[in-house]
């Protein structure tokens, strides 16, 4: 069995996991996530400070704690994964700096991950995983993204988001609704009691300067000021807001957006299948609605288990382990970037670092 000991510290999660692959199959062997939220929740989103501090208190216990579980010694790891962009800067090299010294001190392969092409990775840890080539909607709190997989190294963004997130969208409508951080969660739930139709929301396009619209590319920032438009009206006109009404309006307009465009793409692109990756992909009213219109279109939906969605150390020691059985690793001397675009995750592997 070939294993990886894997460290995911890009923004407010400190993650841990060892991986192993054997006869083609992915074991989780040991993954454990310390979570920030409760820290970062009174201030209403993540403090890149306090996230840097946290990960370097709890990463040592971390490591030991999932190489207990995983019942391997350090010198029994292949190599030591480590995501290395795009995140925050302080974050990333806790992680990078950590997994870089144990892949020096025990001589074993370092390998760093960029963050996205982990999400990508995470579908495989599913029962029934694909196969390349396929259609990914890439959807977190800081990336949306359409990307065309012709196999796990080779990728290709068709759309993308011009301003927020859709992850993002959700914590600025909740911080909107008064319902606190993060918002994705929340929102779901409190949306759960809401009448999704009662409210008409926007579906921002991208305009394209030679005419029309880009048919694949997302924009969320005008649903926001819609929402704020909607509330400030409604304080003016009663006095209880319908919190649960506009919550689950606000969730429906985002995962229809979102299909919409993916399946447009897929069958643009002759593509019948479809993964759905991120923390976002962990939304119910999102998964339901994929598979509805997916099953119309004859396209076969593949979403990463719940449990993966959000940032996980096994997604990173996935990613790890398919670079590690391609044969490449990175230099000891590789740094740590905040922006990264998927298409150069290969230059994480060149012998001169790209940082």
């Amino acid at each position: 069995m070939q294993t990886v000991l894997a460290l995911e510290t890009s923004c407010d999660e400190s993650a841990v996991a060892v991986m192993g692959l054997e006869r083609g199959k992915i074991h989780v062997l040991a993954n454990y996530i310390s979570s920030q939220i409760d820290e970062h929740t009174k201030w209403g989103g993540v403090v890149p400070e306090m996230a840097s501090r946290i990960h370097l208190e709890v990463v040592p216990s971390l490591i030991e704690k999932a190489l207990a579980k995983s019942g391997k010694s350090i010198t029994e790891i292949d190599a030591i994964a480590a995501t290395v962009a795009p995140g925050l800067a302080g974050s990333l090299l806790i992680g990078s700096v950590s997994g870089r010294t144990l892949a020096s001190l025990y001589d074993r392969r370092f390998i760093g991950i960029h963050h996205l092409e982990g999400h990508l990775a995470s579908v495989l840890l599913s029962d029934s995983p694909p196969k390349p080539p396929f259609l990914v909607l890439l959807v977190s709190g800081g990336h949306t993204e359409l990307i065309k997989v012709d196999s796990f190294n080779k990728f290709n963004r068709l759309g993308r988001s011009h301003d927020d997130a859709a992850g993002e969208a959700f914590d600025k409508v909740a911080r909107l609704l008064g319902l606190g951080y993060p918002g994705g969660p929340v929102i779901e739930e409190i949306g759960k009691n809401g009448n999704s139709k009662r409210f008409l929301l926007p579906k921002g396009r991208v305009s394209n300067p030679e005419g029309g619209f880009y048919p694949y590319d997302f924009s969320f920032s005008g649903l926001k000021t819609a929402m704020l438009r909607k509330i400030e009206e409604l304080k003016l006109s009663q006095e209880v807001l319908p919190v649960e009404d506009l919550a689950a309006s606000f969730e429906r307009v985002v995962a229809e957006v979102l299909v919409d465009r993916s399946l447009r793409c897929a069958n643009d692109q002759g593509l019948k299948c479809l993964v759905m990756v991120g923390g976002v992909a962990a939304n119910s009213c999102l998964r339901k609605t994929m598979r509805e219109r997916a099953l119309k279109d004859s396209i076969d939906v593949h979403i990463a288990p719940k449990t993966f969605c959000t940032d996980n150390a096994a997604m990173i020691g996935t990613a790890g382990l398919l670079r590690l059985v391609s044969g490449v690793k990175s230099s000891f001397e590789l740094g740590v970037s905040g922006r990264l675009p998927l298409t150069q995750a290969n230059s994480l592997y060149d012998q001169t670092p790209p940082f």
